[in-house]
């Protein structure tokens, strides 16, 4: 027999399959602030922007990454903003940190193992991770550790080498969405899941419900939604998969811009999705709700108008 606790826990034959996000109290999900870093304006840019949570409004200004760069993967720890990877000359390498408690500039602490562009971020209560990405596309998935600065290490491989793809977490599990491999088809449906708790390989779990690259990617604590794309046209389609069972995702809404190369960011009720391209540049904030499926809503602007741009949220 199964026990459903309140908070999403579920319990079958004593082993927990789906405990409270992060564990410890930590939650993927921010209450506070979405933040929105790098990008192209249309040079690299190194602008860190942050607005509110709590009040719909514009996004201000308060730092920069270490250097001007797109295409960055973005993660969050329970205390720092990171964006690792991205293409300034040449594809980095460097993972960069920057602090929620106050307005502040990202500094260098460390490197994914290989330069790469584009690759997505997800985030553990412990760890960052840095999967995909180009040139050629990868499938490797990198780990790095919050505790301490650090190098990222190689932990395991995506099912198919891809870049330009949404990423999502779960409590106990990564997520990769979509994205443009290297073979045919090059543009894919497929959704991805691998495991925090061991450093192992990706598994196909279930397909979006078109094949996308360059879509943001949001988590609430129940779901993974993917937002946005380029079909070979651009896409406002807001998906949703389930984190509790592996299967397809459904069609649940629509941005108010078709648009790609956007950020996701994720609060505790809501998805949001900042900035990405319409065939010029664009500085919209949309957000849409977690309780119920529904369009998103236009709820504010970035500071800079932009693309290839990472999210965090705290």
């Amino acid at each position: 027999m199964a026990i459903t606790i309140t908070g999403g826990v579920n319990i079958s034959g004593g082993v927990i399959l789906d405990p409270p996000a992060g564990g410890g109290g930590y939650s993927f999900q921010g209450s506070n602030y979405g933040y929105t870093s790098g990008g192209q304006t249309p040079s690299p840019t190194n602008t860190i922007d942050k607005f509110s949570f709590t009040s719909d409004g514009n996004a201000t200004d308060v730092g920069d990454l270490s250097e001007n760069k797109n295409g960055v993967a973005g993660q969050s720890s329970s205390t720092s903003g990171y964006a690792s990877g991205g293409y300034n000359t040449d594809y980095v390498t460097a993972i960069d940190k920057f602090p929620f408690a106050s307005d502040g500039n990202a500094s260098d602490v460390g490197d994914i193992t290989d330069g790469r562009w584009y690759g997505c971020g997800q985030s553990s209560s412990t760890s960052g991770y840095t999967s995909g990405g180009a040139f050629p596309q990868k499938d490797i998935i990198d780990k790095f550790p919050f505790a301490s600065d650090g190098n990222a290490t190689d932990v395991g491989d995506l099912t198919i080498a891809r870049y330009v793809l949404g990423g999502h977490s779960s409590s106990v599990s990564g997520y990769a969405s979509g994205g443009n491999a290297s073979i045919s088809p090059e543009i894919r449906n497929t959704i991805d899941k691998f495991p925090f708790a061991s450093d192992a390989n990706a598994t196909d779990v279930g397909d979006l419900t078109e094949a996308r690259y360059a879509p943001a990617g949001q988590s609430s604590t129940a779901s993974g939604y993917t937002s946005g794309g380029d079909t070979t046209s651009y896409s406002d389609r807001i998906d949703k998969f389930s984190f509790s069972s592996d299967g397809n995702a459904t069609d649940v809404g629509d941005l108010t811009i078709a648009r790609r190369h956007q950020a996701g960011q994720s609060s505790t009720a809501s998805g949001y999705n900042s900035g990405g391209n319409e065939g010029s540049k664009l500085n919209t904030i949309d957000k849409f709700p977690f309780a119920s499926d529904a369009n998103a809503t236009d709820v504010g602007d970035l500071s800079v108008t932009r693309d290839y741009v990472a999210g965090q949220q705290y």
